[in-house]
């Protein structure tokens, strides 16, 4: 089985010590790709850097709102440029967080709102942060990528660690997104998100790590990496009560088909 890790903080410093070994660890559970994306316009070189020593990273370029105090107005000008330049697979992580307290809403929209201009402009499919501001995302998708009036978005992309409701994921599915799932799907808390995960459309999943952050519960406080989607690939499996290697099939041709990958270099 061949599987896309469409959410992984490679570059993070906790992967410093043994970068080459995760990715060996990755590629022995069948992770021959992984879409890599960015917090801070600061991280961009060492990103790059990271994806280009190993075959099978793809970066992503962007500016994460969590980490708003590291952004300035004119990070989306960089970010224009690096986009123009790199030529990048997507943009983000990007989005909202209406979760962690302090973070200043409507600083958050200026940097999202540009990021989907950027996106929808360049063309390229967005990986979105949205925690507890599902309802906000999806209303910004819909103003910036032009559907008010009935009109298809212009935009696409993935909500990543998608924690919303059934009916939010129809509202994203319509506008040409997908849903990202992880680690959090694996504990036995996480209702809401085994009955959607049972009942959706196949072709609207991607699978994630999100490492080194969100472990899956056979990991719990422990650092995360991407051998551990083969554990998050199970658990679909299992709460669909269908083959892994059709799960792995499907979700791989999501990824392949959102972000244009190229193909497996193993």
């Amino acid at each position: 089985m061949r599987l896309v890790d469409s959410h992984c903080h490679l570059d993070a410093d906790e992967f410093d010590p043994d970068r080459a070994q995760v990715i060996e660890r990755a590629r022995a559970a069948g992770v021959d790709r992984q879409l890599v994306p960015a917090v801070t316009a600061a991280s961009w070189p060492k990103l790059r850097e990271v994806c280009r020593a190993a075959p099978g990273l793809h970066p992503a370029y962007g500016l994460h709102p969590t980490f708003l105090a590291e952004h300035r107005p004119e990070h989306l000008d960089e970010l224009g440029a690096w986009i123009e330049r790199e030529r990048p697979l997507a943009i983000g992580e990007c989005g909202l967080d209406l979760f962690v307290a302090g973070l200043d809403p409507q600083a958050q929209a200026l940097y999202f709102d540009g990021q989907l201009r950027l996106a929808r402009d360049a063309g390229l499919p967005l990986i979105v942060h949205a925690r507890r501001a599902v309802d906000a995302v999806i209303a910004s998708i819909r103003r910036i990528g032009g559907v008010a009036s009935g009109q298809p978005s212009r935009l696409r992309g993935v909500v990543h660690s998608f924690s919303g409701s059934q009916q939010q994921a129809r509202q994203l599915w319509d506008l040409g997104f997908l849903i990202g799932l992880g680690g959090p799907l694996t504990y036995d808390r996480a209702q809401r998100l085994h009955r959607l995960v049972a009942a959706m459309p196949l072709e609207f999943l991607l699978l994630e790590t999100d490492a080194p952050d969100q472990p899956d519960a056979g990991i719990r406080g422990q650092r995360n990496e991407p051998a551990r989607l083969r554990t998050v690939l199970e658990t679909v499996a299992h709460l669909r009560d269908e083959d892994p290697a059709h799960i792995a099939a499907a979700t791989t041709a999501n990824a392949e088909r959102l972000f244009a990958l190229p193909a497996s270099p193993v």
